[in-house]
C-alpha cells in the first residue's frame, strides 16, 4: 500500500437526524402499555394486523402531505427496470397505518369479513423536518372498523377507546373525548354559502383555532384579519361579517349537556339537510355511548373539533388528557389531546371503485406513554437480572448452572462474562444493570456446598444511610447453602 493513499475515514457513531434509539426501560414500558390497549380491542372483537413496512407510493395515494408531488414525505425509492424495459415500481416506507388498511381490505375484500374490525400497531415513517419532539419515525397504535356505515361503528370505537385509555393507566376524570360531525361542519359553510375547494378549506383551519384565539379571533379571521400578541397582522379569510355569524353560533353551541348542545346545534345548522344529518348521526352516538356506561364524563359533543385530515367524511374525535403538567418553563398547563380519529367513507374506494364505508382511531404511542409517566404510573428504574459473578474462570459450568436454576423459577439472571480478576468491576457492573442481587461462590464456599448472596439494594440503601454499627448488624450479604440458591434470591425479591 502506497504511504501517501489517504486512509478511509472510520463512519461517525451517531443517529441519524430526526431519528432516536430506544432502550430497555423505553421498550419495555412502551410494549406492556400496548399489550394492555390490544387486550381491550381483542375484547372488542378486533383482530390484530401486520403489514409490510413498504407499501408502493400509487397505494399511499391521497395520504402524502402534498399529492402533486407522490415522493415527497415519504422515504420513496424506484426499483430497479423490470426484465424487458421500462421503469420499476416506486416504493416508499409506511406514512401511517390506515393506508395499508385501505389497500388490505380492498386486496383481500373477498376474504374478509365484513364488517372488518382491526387493530395494528408498528413504526411509521415520515420524511419531513425534524425538530424538538418531532420524529421522522414513531409508533401509531389504530383501530379501525371497515364495511359498516352504521354510525353505531362510530360510537363503539369511541367507547373502546375510552376503555383503552383507562386500561392503559389514565383514571376516569383525566380524559375526555370529545365528539363533532364534519356533516354539521359542510352544514354550517352551507348556511354560510360557502363553496367547497380553499374557501371552506380556510374556514374549517380558523375553526380550529377556537380554542387559541376565542369568539372573537375567529370572528376576525374569517373577515378582515387580526393582530397577534406579537403585533404581526394575519390576513383574514375575507368573509362578509354576516356569513360568520352561522360560524360563531355553532362554535358557541356547546351546552351544558349533550341534549342542550344537539338542540344548539340544531338551530345553527338552519335548513341545511346534510347539517341535520350530522346532528341527528351525533345524537345516536350519544345515546349508544350513554347505553354503553360511557356517560358524559368521560365523552361528549363538542363543536369546536375539527380534525384537519380533509378525507374524514362524518363523526370525527379526539381524547384529550385534562391533567396538568409542567412545561420546560415551568408553568402548568393541560396535557392535550393523545388520540384522534373518525369516519372516512372514501379511501377504499380509490381501489375498488366502491363506496366502503370505514371509522378508526389512532393513539399518539409517544404521547400516551409521556403521559403515563407524567402521572408516575410508568417511567420508575427497571430492575435489572441477578448478576452471578465469576471467581474462577474454570468452574463456568457451575455459574451457568445457577442462572439455569434462577431462570427455570421465572428470576431474570445472567452470568458476568468480563474480565474475573478484578471483582470489583463485577459489582460496578451489576450497578450499571440496577441488579438487586449478586451471586458469590469461590472456591472455599464451593468446597462447602455455600454461596454468598448479596442484596444491592439494601447494600447501597445501608452505605448510603445507615452508622457503621447499623451496617455491622444489618448486612447486606449472607451465607446460604447452594441448594437454598433460589429460595434466598425470592425471599431478598419479594
Amino acid at each position: 500500500m502506497a504511504k501517501d493513499q489517504k486512509k478511509q475515514p472510520r463512519p461517525k457513531a451517531e443517529t441519524p437526524k430526526g431519528f432516536r434509539d430506544y432502550f430497555g426501560a423505553d421498550v419495555t414500558e412502551r410494549k406492556q402499555m400496548l399489550d394492555r390497549i390490544a387486550e381491550v380491542y381483542h375484547r372488542h372483537g378486533f383482530e390484530p394486523l401486520e403489514t409490510s413496512a413498504v407499501e408502493t407510493v400509487e397505494a399511499l395515494g391521497k395520504f402524502l402531505p402534498d399529492v402533486d408531488r407522490p415522493n415527497a414525505g415519504v422515504f420513496a425509492w424506484q426499483e430497479a427496470e423490470v426484465p424487458g424495459g421500462g421503469a420499476g415500481d416506486w416504493l416508499a416506507l409506511r406514512y401511517d397505518l390506515t393506508a395499508p388498511l385501505a389497500r388490505v381490505a380492498a386486496q383481500f375484500r373477498n376474504d374478509l369479513p365484513s364488517p372488518y374490525r382491526r387493530y395494528a400497531m408498528g413504526p411509521v415513517w415520515r420524511n419531513e423536518k425534524p425538530g424538538p419532539g418531532r420524529f421522522r419515525q414513531f409508533y401509531q397504535c389504530d383501530a379501525d372498523t371497515v364495511g359498516s356505515a352504521s354510525v353505531a361503528a362510530d360510537a363503539e370505537i369511541c367507547g373502546m377507546l375510552a376503555a383503552a385509555l383507562e386500561h392503559a393507566g389514565i383514571q376516569r376524570g383525566d380524559y375526555l373525548i370529545r365528539i363533532n360531525n364534519r356533516k354539521v361542519l359542510n352544514g354550517i359553510l352551507e348556511a354560510m354559502g360557502v363553496e367547497s375547494g380553499k374557501p371552506a378549506d380556510d374556514v374549517l383551519r380558523t375553526i380550529d383555532k377556537f380554542d387559541k384565539v376565542g369568539e372573537q379571533g375567529v370572528r376576525q379571521l374569517l373577515t378582515t384579519g387580526r393582530k397577534d400578541e406579537s403585533g404581526a397582522e394575519i390576513e383574514g379569510v375575507g368573509l362578509r361579517p354576516e356569513q360568520a355569524d352561522p360560524v360563531i353560533a355553532f362554535l358557541t353551541s356547546k351546552g351544558v349537556d349533550n341534549a342542550a348542545t344537539l338542540e344548539n346545534l340544531r338551530a345553527a345548522v338552519g335548513a341545511s339537510v346534510t347539517g341535520a344529518e350530522g346532528v341527528e348521526e351525533l345524537s345516536q352516538i350519544s345515546d349508544m355511548l350513554a347505553a354503553m356506561g360511557v356517560g358524559e364524563d368521560r365523552a361528549i359533543i363538542d363543536p369546536s373539533i375539527v380534525r384537519g385530515l380533509g378525507y374524514y367524511t362524518g363523526p370525527v374525535f379526539e381524547a384529550e388528557l385534562t391533567f396538568e403538567i409542567l412545561d420546560e418553563k415551568g408553568r402548568k398547563r393541560q396535557f392535550g389531546s393523545v388520540a384522534g380519529g373518525g369516519r372516512y367513507d372514501g379511501l377504499v374506494e380509490r381501489f375498488t371503485g366502491q363506496k366502503v364505508p370505514a371509522t378508526g382511531v389512532s393513539i399518539g404511542v409517544d404521547r400516551l406513554l409521556a403521559a403515563l409517566r407524567a402521572k408516575g404510573l410508568m417511567g420508575g428504574t427497571e430492575q435489572g437480572p441477578v448478576v452471578v459473578t465469576v471467581m474462577d474462570r474454570d468452574r463456568m459450568a457451575d455459574y451457568y448452572a445457577m442462572a439455569s436454576e434462577l431462570r427455570a423459577a421465572g428470576i431474570r439472571a445472567e452470568v458476568y462474562l468480563g474480565n474475573p480478576k478484578n471483582f470489583g468491576n463485577q459489582l460496578k457492573y451489576a450497578d450499571k444493570r440496577q441488579s438487586p442481587v449478586a451471586i458469590i461462590q469461590g472456591g472455599d464456599e464451593a468446597e462447602r456446598g455455600v454461596i454468598q448472596v448479596k442484596d444491592l439494594i439494601l447494600g447501597a440503601k445501608i452505605a448510603a444511610e445507615a452508622t457503621h454499627e447499623e451496617w455491622k448488624s444489618q448486612p447486606a450479604q449472607t451465607e446460604v447453602p447452594r441448594a437454598d440458591l433460589v429460595a434466598e434470591v425470592r425471599r431478598i425479591l419479594g
